[in-house]
């Protein structure tokens, strides 16, 4: 067995390029975890999703121990086989699930009780049941159980919630074990307070974490906001561990993520973008609901390197989003998903040369300019 390991390769300013070695492969960092909630993400084969540039996955530990259930997955020889995905795998630990998606929740310093939001069947989710079904699952990182916050809220209750997912994270600590095939995460809390997100990271980097991540971003606050925090905490975390960014976010959210030293991102958005008839390229997002595409005939990108992107018409993939055709969400899924691993790729080349700041002003001028319409 490798055990895990983070290797910082190079640096420039703030951001990193570095490798995070597991037995079940390395991911390069900066690095965007496609989300595959429920053992699969959406619309995509495994081998597509390799093929993108993706070194690992992330899997949901709420919505998996509902459906098909953790032991079942243990079973049938763990999560990697039961996908078919032989690389790494993270698992986030179900509290923002639980937080965001369980009705008639009931909230302790044990854990949390809660009833499905499938069938209404009654669940308990602690600290050590969340590293029990992480651990069922075969995961690669695991995640300590947190509570997640939206924002705004009051100070007093951010605090309250800070204070809870340090006693579960010393918790999670103690479940996990030794475990030297795979790595365990702590999070980061605090709101949008720095006093607060300072404290919680002291308190974690006591405990000690093979990683550390920021939770309760991009749960309604302004992106400015985020950005603020991450200013102020990533200092705060060990230089020598991965800094984890959850549930971000959009290509500028990433990148500016990585301008201050974030090393992984996941979200659901680029799949739910394609889903919607979004396409994200080199020239930004385009709506390729918009009528004025029904009749070009020109690709989304004729110099993205995505063969996708190059093969298909807009005339095309507009008729496949307006009609609700799967093949179009399978299209735009892969599209999205190869961007996203496009703009990590270059930041970490752009990183190893010294040359963030011109890769990030490149890109967003790109962004800015837009996509641009059909010559008359």
């Amino acid at each position: 067995m490798i055990p895990h390991s983070f290797e910082l390769l190079h640096t420039d300013g703030k951001a990193r390029h570095g490798v995070i070695k597991t037995h079940r492969g390395d991911i390069r960092t900066p690095a965007f975890m496609p989300v595959g909630t429920v053992a699969t993400v959406k619309a995509m084969y495994p081998e597509q999703v390799k093929a993108t540039g993706a070194d690992i996955l992330l899997g949901n530990t709420y919505h998996l121990m509902l459906r098909p259930g953790a032991e079942r997955v243990a079973r049938l020889g763990g999560l990697h086989t039961f996908m078919d995905w032989e690389f790494p795998i993270l698992t986030d630990s179900g509290g923002f699930q639980v937080m965001s998606l369980a009705q008639l929740r009931k909230l302790n310093e044990k854990g949390v009780v809660f009833k499905s939001h499938i069938d209404g069947s009654t669940h308990q989710l602690t600290p050590e049941r969340s590293i029990e079904i992480q651990t069922l699952l075969d995961s690669d990182i695991i995640m300590q159980l947190d509570e997640c916050l939206k924002l705004p809220a009051e100070t007093k209750e951010i605090e309250r919630a800070m204070e809870l997912s340090l006693r579960w994270a010393e918790r999670s600590k103690t479940a996990f074990g030794q475990q030297p095939q795979r790595g365990l995460f702590g999070i980061v809390q605090g709101g949008d307070d720095a006093n607060l997100r300072a404290r919680s990271a002291q308190g974690l980097i006591s405990i000690g974490f093979d990683g550390y991540a920021v939770g309760g971003l991009a749960v309604g606050e302004p992106q400015e906001v985020m950005f603020r925090v991450l200013d102020e905490i990533v200092a705060e975390l060990p230089a020598e561990k991965p800094h984890y960014l959850m549930g971000v976010g959009k290509p500028d959210d990433i990148l500016g993520g990585i301008e201050r030293g974030i090393d992984m991102f996941d979200c659901v958005h680029p799949t739910r973008a394609g889903r919607h008839g979004h396409a994200y390229t080199a020239m930004g997002m385009i709506n390729l609901k918009n009528a004025r595409h029904r009749d070009d005939h020109r690709p989304l990108d004729e110099t993205s390197p995505n063969e996708n992107c190059r093969r298909f018409s807009r005339a095309y993939l507009h008729h496949l989003v307006k009609t609700e055709e799967i093949l179009g969400a399978m299209i735009l899924s892969q599209i999205n998903l190869a961007y996203y691993q496009e703009l990590t790729s270059g930041a970490r080349a752009a990183i190893a040369r010294g040359q963030i700041n011109d890769f990030a002003a490149a890109t967003r001028a790109k962004w800015a300019k837009g996509d641009m319409p059909p010559l008359d």
